[in-house]
């Protein structure tokens, strides 16, 4: 695979796209966190904090599926950079006026979450074109997932490390000043600027009539509650065992979890429906949460969230695969992002959850959340296992749409795991 990743990243233009869209990303990838921090630093509660990162996230998910339609009908650059300023700007507002007045506040964050850029989405659009082998394709989604991965491991830490060499202020400036430089780099890149949505079916519901990708959409909101609350549950130990370093510690562990999980699932081609190997992985996965009630020392505790992560990325992974089988033709790119979008909105839920929980009982009452969240999507997956049954026979991908034309059996990896 490695050797594989290599010959991605001499295709022209693929390091440039891939480096710009994760690094355009960031900002997303790292609003709860920061937020989250700045609001501890201007004095705010654990409500608060979690309310107004719930409030960017669920704008966030409102605003992909919006935006990507724009950008189906518009192309990349017009969409994409006026997006990225706009998110950009409207987080700056919040870091210098902060919490007070409130209202300003909370318009400020739902307006940098909602004008968000879709840069997943147009990357995984514009991969057919840069790659015109239909394995390097399937090999750079399998780049994207592990690229991805290593972000959200390093996104906590470079939050934590801007907080401590300047202040939780200058990490909101900074990370969306750069998330901008990102989205340049890619809007400006000829495959970006040359990239046209191919025509697709017509239909008031799109992807969303689909009874099958309706129930793995509930599976995964629960699935982001569980993500989204161990964001916030993780703030009052980390004060309790170390302070801000220890959290983004615990973060980046998460993120380091579900990176090891994705190569070990990679790895192999697996046999048999995804549907049901995606019943165990959430069950693992649920299981793997339990743990993090026991609250031990700093450096178990590390460990026991890597462990939560481990069967993150091959669940989403598998989910994505799912997404291809049960997708209606010419909605693909819809389906996807809905599910990134309902996993986004999974976890604002729980980040807003997890606030009043963790006033109420503490730390332990926050772990309880993921825990109880995972339990109840693998209740889904099992009282949906006729919907989700495959629709087409065991181990082949439904027809693709105009972003996916290969047509091919299950790729390694599926890019957008994360929202």
């Amino acid at each position: 695979m490695a050797a594989g990743y290599l010959e991605i990243l001499r295709a022209k233009h693929a390091a440039r796209l891939l480096t710009g869209t994760l690094v355009g990303r960031l900002p997303n990838a790292t609003a709860a966190i920061a937020i989250v921090l700045f609001v501890r630093a201007e004095g705010g509660t654990y409500s608060l904090a979690g309310a107004l990162a719930a409030v960017y996230g669920v704008a966030n998910a409102v605003g992909q599926p919006l935006l990507g339609r724009l950008v189906d009908k518009h192309g990349q650059p017009r969409v994409q950079l006026p997006a990225a300023l706009v998110s950009a700007l409207a987080m700056a507002v919040f870091a210098f006026v902060g919490a007070d007045p409130l209202p300003l506040a909370y318009l400020s964050v739902a307006a940098a979450g909602l004008f968000t850029p879709p840069l997943e989405g147009g990357l995984r659009a514009l991969w057919p074109a840069v790659l015109r082998r239909e394995d390097q394709v399937h090999t750079a989604y399998a780049m994207d997932a592990v690229a991805q991965e290593v972000m959200f491991t390093v996104g906590p830490l470079l939050v934590t490390l801007c907080v401590s060499v300047w202040s939780a202020q200058g990490a909101l400036l900074v990370l969306n000043a750069v998330g901008v430089v990102g989205a340049l780099s890619v809007v400006v890149s000829p495959p970006s600027r040359a990239w046209r949505s191919a025509p697709r079916e017509a239909h008031w519901l799109g992807a969303l009539r689909s009874p099958g990708l309706l129930a793995l959409l509930g599976a995964f909101l629960f699935i982001g509650v569980a993500l989204g609350s161990i964001t916030v549950a993780s703030v009052p130990y980390a004060d309790d065992h170390g302070g801000d370093a220890v959290y983004g510690w615990l973060m980046a562990a998460l993120g380091l979890g579900a990176l090891l999980g994705g190569v070990v699932y990679g790895a192999r081609r697996w046999a048999g429906p995804p549907e049901r190997r995606l019943r165990w992985l959430v069950a693992l996965l649920a299981v793997c949460y339990l743990p993090l009630t026991l609250m031990p020392g700093a450096v178990a505790m590390v460990a026991l969230t890597a462990l939560a992560g481990v069967f993150l990325a091959p669940a989403i992974a598998c989910a994505f695969v799912i997404v291809d089988r049960h997708a209606p033709r010419g909605t693909v790119t819809e389906a996807f992002s809905w599910l990134v979008t309902t996993f986004t909105v999974g976890a604002s839920v729980g980040t807003g959850l997890a606030g009043p929980v963790v006033e109420a009982g503490g730390a332990l009452w926050g772990f309880t959340v993921p825990a109880v969240a995972g339990c109840v999507s693998l209740v889904v997956l099992l009282a949906t296992g006729r919907v989700l049954a495959a629709p087409t026979a065991s181990g082949v991908v439904a027809a693709s749409s105009e972003n996916d034309p290969n047509r091919a059996a299950e790729p390694r990896f599926s890019s957008g795991d994360r929202a």
